[in-house]
């Protein structure tokens, strides 16, 4: 069985809480996969678990790698443009989330019939 897919924005859910993130973004990265792995088992209070997440990792976040649950692809350019390539890779029976504050970003996966969360989904206070 084909769990839902959820596919997070690394930098955009990184940066929406000022907890010093940019003094070292790899890091910062990887503590939310590590928080990932917990939402691929139970999921989100609108999305249940078990889901097959993607975190989407660019510039210098891109050596973050992969644990159980969470697959993390590194962007080779633009980190919105790997997320549509993920969401548009995707089979169309296969639910898909993204999450992200990112207003173009938000469009351009709705247009390719994925949902859309917010940063806060996914992220606990800093």
């Amino acid at each position: 069985m084909t769990h839902p897919l959820l596919v997070v924005d690394a930098a955009n859910v990184v940066g929406s809480v000022p907890d010093g993130w940019w003094r070292d973004r790899a890091s910062a990265a990887a503590r939310l996969r590590d928080d990932l792995v917990a939402v691929a088992e139970h999921g989100l209070p609108d999305l249940p678990g078990p889901l097959d997440v993607v975190l989407v990792v660019e510039g210098r976040a891109r050596h973050v790698e992969s644990v159980p649950g969470v697959r993390v692809v590194s962007a080779a350019g633009s980190g919105d443009d790997a997320i549509v390539d993920v969401v548009r890779d995707n089979p169309p029976q296969r639910p898909c989330t993204v999450v992200t504050a990112d207003r173009a970003l938000r469009h351009r996966v709705a247009d390719l019939g994925a949902a859309v969360l917010g940063p806060r989904a996914v992220r606990r206070p800093g």
